[in-house]
């Protein structure tokens, strides 16, 4: 599950890429929390990550506030939901840019866990790895486009 903050950030970035994207515009603070959903004490740490990676700017002024400095369609959401939460992998001797041996494991290539893991990390890390901001802008269904499952009571 992604986290709420995640969730802000990708709200914030969609807000930011409708609004100023290519437009030379810029939003206010107060305008992207109204606008997202966002609380705004909550999305000011969030604002100041994502211009620490780059993806948004900010401009100082009586027009200034925050704008979309890179296209939609290159904002990888897995860069978004790593920059936010962390690492994607489900276990750390699978990540590939957080890569850790399992304190517990004495052989990863025999581990059963790794293995069942692993397969559902490569087909999730296949299908996030291709989406953008610009995917989030459009108005089809992720689910028309990946076929999820019909999730069972508790979920």
């Amino acid at each position: 599950m992604i986290t709420y903050k995640t969730k802000y950030a990708l709200k914030a970035l969609m807000v930011l890429a409708d609004e100023t994207s290519g437009k030379g515009g810029a939003l206010r603070i107060e305008e992207i929390a109204e606008r997202s959903g966002a609380p705004k004490r909550f999305l000011e740490h969030i604002l100041l990550d994502l211009k620490r990676a780059g993806l948004i700017g900010s401009r100082r002024g009586r027009k200034g506030g925050y704008e979309l400095i890179k296209e939609p369609k290159r904002v990888s959401l897995a860069e978004v939901l790593r920059l936010i939460d962390g690492p994607l992998a489900p276990l750390p001797c699978l990540s590939r840019r957080a890569y850790q041996r399992c304190e517990d494991c004495t052989d990863e290539e025999a581990c059963r866990v790794r293995a069942v893991f692993g397969g559902f990390y490569a087909a999730y890390s296949l299908m996030i790895e291709s989406l953008t901001l610009a995917d989030l802008q459009e108005d089809a269904q992720p689910i028309e486009r990946f076929a999820l499952p019909e999730p069972h009571a508790g979920e």
